[in-house]
């Protein structure tokens, strides 16, 4: 089988996603090592020797030293209290306090370590390269449907120290060590049965074909489930990715329909029929994410558009003199802060009147509407049409209007265009980073490289005026030197002015999440066709795998 074909491919009765599934497990991490004798803990200035599961956890600490969440207040207290568990009741008596605590030695170690694994030579990083290949074909592919197919991440995480994005409540918990007793393990009934690490067993076997996971377990920190799936260009995945682009794209027939139904019922008698259309609004002017409910025990207060409260909006009548602007301000899926001001339609800004009117700042501002019933209305107007659909369709026709209006010729200049296109989406989307440490730096380096750049473009250009007097008519060979020298500094000095820009406009704004997630990949594959661009200018390897299917189909004609 061809992955590529799986459009073609026969489609199994409804719910069903294998006959065939055999694997060997997941892969587990090596148990903890101790510490070398003469690397030592120290607490209030005196060495402690710590008990095995203690020691494993500051280590986990130790090795976090350099970076900022370690001076985290929330982090420390976290990360304290989940330490303090794993200690013997003597250890739990001596250490009381983090401040007293050294990890100096820990962390030099640590130091030591990764140096030294950057400076192996070659001999010893292509031993460790066999090394982890044997473990990639012995636990990185499995059967399915009697094809060998890639897992995609077939190894279980390691033990550490959570650190979550945003400010996450939870940063600095400890993740556990997973053992096959915790791990649910999904196959064919005629297959091979994979083996557990020894003197262990499974929490069970299932024979589950209507699902396309081969392994599942439950996290501590969070609760939430992980699974051992397949790798993204496999057929199974490919087909979700290209269906799911499909569904999006179908919204682009029906769209103005829905939008005219949901602009009729801001005026409905029915005041949840008048919520459900100002959400509606939003998820589809804003991309917001509808807000499912909380997992049990989940503390971070993140909201979508439906679970939004009366203190995450405030509006202005007026506001740098445009009308009717509601501003927002809440905490978003992986606790990323949205902050947006918008002028809004007069009916929707008046019925957000109407939603506070007497209610207090926790209250909900959508008291009658759930994401339950939000997506049900929905899959009414269109099969399979969801919230998250909008935020696909939105994001793919952005990216696809945007790319309509940038035509330009030079090649760097058609890549600045992409970004900004790409970053016209990760803004609606709000798909923000926090800028890099080396950001200032790497900009002040780029900045001397233009100004050294400058100066010898100026002097080629003195000297081609020399050379064009010495000239005078004939085809001198000096003169042609000179006026390549000022077009190669030229071309040169704007390279690096669009990289600068590029660099500039890019700093808080995440790309790549957007390009994995919502955005059609045969507008990139069509764009670099139209454009003579070469694909991987754009897409990394794991963006060329996952979208192979899209690669393979897609004409240079391709309109979302």
């Amino acid at each position: 089988l061809d992955i590529y074909t799986l459009w073609e491919e026969e489609k199994y009765e409804d719910g069903i996603k294998w006959k065939f599934l055999e694997h060997k497990g997941p892969y587990f991490p090596p148990e903890y090592q101790t510490l070398p004798d003469d690397v030592k803990f120290y607490y209030n200035g005196k060495p402690v020797k710590l008990s095995l599961p203690a020691e494993e956890v500051a280590l986990f600490f130790a090795q976090m030293m350099d970076h900022e969440y370690t001076t985290k207040e929330v982090f420390r207290n976290n990360f304290f209290r989940d330490w303090r568990k794993e200690m013997t009741l003597e250890e739990r008596q001596l250490i009381m306090d983090l401040n007293k605590c050294d990890f100096g030695e820990l962390h030099a170690m640590h130091k030591q370590k990764v140096e030294a694994r950057k400076n192996l030579s070659k001999e010893e990083k292509l031993v460790n390269k066999e090394a982890n290949q044997k473990i990639v074909d012995e636990y990185g592919c499995c059967v399915l449907d009697h094809h060998r197919e890639r897992i995609g991440n077939f190894k279980i995480e390691p033990p550490g120290l959570f650190r979550g994005r945003g400010d996450h409540p939870k940063q600095g918990m400890l993740k556990k060590r997973i053992q096959p007793e915790d791990v649910i393990i999904n196959c064919s009934k005629d297959s091979r049965i994979p083996e557990p690490p020894a003197g262990h067993r499974w929490k069970e076997v299932r024979h589950d074909n209507t699902v396309t996971w081969l392994a599942s377990w439950t996290e501590n920190v969070q609760g939430s489930c992980k699974y051992v799936m397949l790798n993204a260009n496999s057929k199974l995945k490919g087909e979700k990715d290209w269906e799911k682009y499909e569904v999006a794209r179908k919204l682009k027939t029906c769209v103005d329909a829905i939008r005219a139904q949901y602009q009729e019922d801001l005026k409905s008698k029915q005041m949840g029929t008048r919520q459900r259309a100002v959400a509606l609004y939003f998820i589809d002017k804003l991309a917001l994410r509808a807000g499912n409910e909380k997992e049990e025990g989940e503390t971070a207060d993140t909201v979508g558009c439906c679970s939004l409260r009366v203190e995450h909006i405030t509006l202005h009548d007026t506001l740098d003199g445009q009308k009717c602007v509601v501003e927002f301000d809440f905490l978003g899926k992986d606790c990323i802060r949205y902050y947006n001001k918008v002028p809004v339609i007069k009916r929707v800004f008046k019925n957000l009147k109407l939603f506070m009117e007497n209610k207090q700042e926790g209250d909900d501002l959508f008291d009658r509407l759930n994401t339950q019933m939000l997506n049900k209305h929905l899959s009414s107007l269109m099969p399979g049409l969801t919230a998250k659909v909008f935020r696909t369709y939105n994001a793919s026709i952005t990216l696809q209007q945007q790319l309509k209006e940038l035509r330009n010729s030079e090649c760097l200049v058609k890549l600045l265009s992409y970004n900004r296109a790409n970053r016209a989406v990760a803004i609606l989307c709000n798909h923000q980073r926090a800028p890099p440490k080396t950001f200032e730096q790497s900009m002040a380096n780029l900045q001397a490289k233009i100004d050294s750049r400058k100066e010898q473009l100026d002097l080629a250009k003195k000297e081609l005026k020399q050379a064009k007097k010495e000239a005078k008519g004939s085809s001198d060979n000096k003169l042609l030197m000179s006026k390549k020298a000022v077009q190669r500094c030229e071309e040169q000095l704007l390279k690096m002015e669009v990289q600068a820009t590029d660099r500039e406009e890019n700093k808080q704004i995440a790309l790549s999440t957007s390009k994995l997630n919502y955005l059609d990949p045969r507008i990139s594959v069509a764009w670099c066709k139209n454009m003579e661009v070469q694909l991987d200018k754009i897409y990394n390897k794991t963006l060329r795998d996952k979208f192979a299917w899209a690669i393979d189909m897609t004409e240079h004609d391709f309109v979302f």
